[in-house]
């Protein structure tokens, strides 16, 4: 048996991007999957090409920044399939603002979605991982939680918080010895909608950003990012980093140190668009 034929599969934020190509490649694999996202057209549209490829699939609306509903999801997914071997949680949502600009609402949604989307569904599901014997947890933090980004105070703080609790929790379940592996992915720019939905100050140009972000960042396609994520699963790697861009800012950081910051904002201000 491989590492995912047979394997009950778990991804948030399946209706585009990242999550439905790891849908489609899990499905292809011989996983069962449980399919979410509050996206409810679009995650019909995985369902149906997951379904197309063999595999056994629920599919569901869920806010994963509802607690309760969370843990009635997980609840639920185990009595469908009996268990849950990996979780990829996945959903995620992106802002563009200054700090100084910013509302606490949206900073709040940001955190809400990003940070306790994963630790809601973390939380639901661990047990359940554990009691597998064979579970693998799978965090989507990005690029950005690696390094600090200006106009990204909000996203920033939300993947950073991702990356930090997952590495913890890692060696939470290696000091109890628990059957849980724990890889934290960061993702560069991947050609997703994300940009194209997010939000952004009032009567800042939401367009100028997401043409910045599609021409100028995203490189890497979400079927190309999801078998990067797989590979990773498969070869238990505490990170995963998604593109070349990725690969190299990260690298160019652990260099150069601290310092990375005044170039990055003085790189950023001639070249990201102005509110």
């Amino acid at each position: 048996m491989s590492e995912f034929e047979g394997r009950v599969v778990v991804i948030t934020g399946a209706a585009s991007g990242i999550g439905r190509a790891l849908a489609v490649d899990l499905a292809g694999r011989g996983a069962a999957l449980a399919l979410s996202d509050v996206d409810t057209v679009g995650l019909a549209e995985t369902a149906r090409l997951a379904s197309s490829l063999g595999a056994e699939v629920k599919s569901d609306h869920l806010d994963v920044t509802q607690r309760e509903a969370v843990y009635a999801y997980a609840d639920a997914v185990v009595a469908r399939f009996g268990k849950v071997n990996q979780l990829y949680n996945n959903a995620g949502i992106a802002y563009h603002g200054e700090f100084e600009r910013s509302e606490f609402k949206d900073i709040e949604r940001i955190v809400d979605v990003d940070f306790w989307g994963v630790v809601n569904g973390t939380k639901a599901f661990l047990p359940h991982l554990i009691a597998s014997g064979d579970g693998h947890l799978i965090n989507v933090s990005s690029l950005f939680g690696l390094l600090g980004i200006p106009g990204q105070t909000a996203y920033n703080a939300a993947k950073f918080a991702v990356r930090g609790f997952t590495e913890s929790l890692r060696q939470e379940m290696l000091i109890a010895k628990h059957p849980v592996r724990v890889t934290c992915v960061h993702p560069g720019g991947i050609k997703t909608a994300i940009a194209r939905n997010a939000a952004v100050p009032d009567g800042d140009d939401q367009q100028s950003f997401a043409q910045f972000f599609d021409s100028k960042l995203a490189r890497t396609t979400p079927e190309a990012a999801a078998k990067t994520i797989l590979r990773g699963v498969r070869k238990n790697r505490p990170r995963v980093l998604i593109g070349a861009d990725a690969k190299l800012l990260d690298g160019w950081v652990r260099i150069v140190g601290p310092s990375y910051q005044r170039v990055l904002a003085t790189v950023a201000g001639r070249i990201m668009p102005k509110n």
